[in-house]
């Protein structure tokens, strides 16, 4: 068993009765048998009491402490959206001023919070090639606070160099936040010198594409900020989770592993089969991607390479062809986001990319017709191959 299964075994809360899972806690407010209890509450004095399902709820704790224990860190969050992570965390790392150096390659909505939101509260980003590190060094300025890097990068499959950053992210007194949503237990960032950890939940987590949810993984002083009363963004900006969508998430956390192993070898066989018939491929578990080494350095071996792939169509026109007839032919959903059951397919040019300009999308390297794989492993793998290269092959 991996240190993150039995970290996952590990954590257990029961049932008001003594059932085997905790129950669902729905309420919004909480009663204080000594009203001098309230106001010190209010003021900070007292801890471990629940006030407002805005700022603590006990299920959403329950699995804030179990995803924790998943990434071997002291605290965690659940918030409402992967977003809602990102902004979070950034905003209070900040406190609504100075810069961030960011990877170009990152998700679109990143990209955009990045680039068309946070000025607004007062903080810049630099976008920056992580895998420069002489370039990232030049970029950090006096009033730089935080360093900000996908582990495996949406959707270019880029592996960041982890350790490095960190290195540079202490030698300037920065704060490295890494998006770990493509590699849930495929790697564990905090092993490699991550400060604050966020998910979109709704991914691999979820497992089920069938609710929306974030969490934010760090220090217990910074889980603690985000909630304060007078100066927590989560707080008093309000991207709360729900009782019930923290109830689910606990309960699939038990049988992530199990997921993520089986999404990491059909992804594997997939992309192997698919280099050998000259098919042009980009899967981190492959030799022939570039950060293939650096990917062996940072990820827990019995997880695999995650599920993440992508392939080169040639054109936007033709990888459209081909995720159409994938579609007929029960090979996958042409749907945005990941981690599903399924096989997802999207074209991230044009849907989750579409948000970064085509100038930088070029320079991130990314073509129109690249069609990115979020594999499932529902479905015998051999039919399913043979069903993607009869598709590829005939639109030629």
């Amino acid at each position: 068993m991996s240190r993150e299964d039995q970290n996952l075994r590990d954590i257990q809360h029961f049932g008001e009765e003594g059932g085997v899972v905790p129950v669902v806690d729905v309420a919004a407010t909480s009663t204080f048998l000594d009203p001098k209890d309230m106001d010190k509450t209010f003021h900070s004095e007292l801890e471990g009491c629940y006030l407002y399902s805005r700022h603590s709820n006990p299920t959403v704790m329950a699995f804030s402490k179990k995803i924790a224990a998943m990434e071997g860190m002291p605290a965690a969050l659940g918030v409402a959206s992967g977003m809602a992570a990102i902004s979070s965390s950034i905003l209070q790392l900040t406190g609504g001023e100075g810069h961030v150096v960011s990877s170009h390659v990152v998700y679109g909505g990143t990209y955009a919070l990045f680039a068309n939101v946070l000025p607004r509260w007062g903080v810049q980003t630099s976008f920056v090639n992580t895998q420069d590190l002489d370039a990232v060094e030049s970029s950090i300025r006096p009033d730089t606070k935080v360093l900000y890097v996908e582990s495996l990068s949406n959707p270019m499959l880029a592996v960041a160099h982890l350790q490095s950053l960190s290195k540079l992210a202490k030698k300037y007194n920065l704060k490295l936040v890494v998006d770990n949503t493509f590699t849930p237990l495929v790697i564990s960032p905090a092993k490699h010198g991550a400060d604050v950890v966020v998910y979109s939940c709704t991914k691999y987590i979820s497992g089920a594409s069938d609710l929306i949810a974030g969490a934010i993984v760090g220090s217990q002083d910074f889980i603690n900020s985000l909630i304060d009363l007078n100066h927590g963004v989560v707080m008093l900006t309000g991207p709360v989770m729900d009782a019930r969508i923290a109830h689910e998430l606990y309960v699939r956390l038990d049988h992530l592993p199990v997921r993520m192993r089986a999404h990491s070898e059909a992804a594997m066989f997939f992309a192997k089969n698919v280099e050998e018939q000259g098919v042009k491929v980009v899967y981190p578990g492959l030799e022939s991607h570039p950060h293939h080494e650096n990917m062996k350095e940072l990820m827990n071996p019995s997880y695999g390479f995650g599920g993440m792939v992508m392939v080169d169509c040639g054109s936007i026109d033709r990888a459209t062809r081909i995720a159409e007839q994938l579609q007929n032919e029960k090979f996958g959903l042409f749907a945005v986001s990941l981690g599903f059951s399924r096989t997802l397919m999207s074209i991230p040019a044009s849907s989750t990319s579409s948000e970064i300009p085509e100038e930088e999308q070029k320079k991130m390297g990314l073509m129109p017709g690249l069609l990115r794989l979020s594999i499932g492993f529902v479905g015998d793998n051999e039919v399913l191959l043979k069903k993607f290269l009869d598709c590829y092959n005939e639109q030629e």
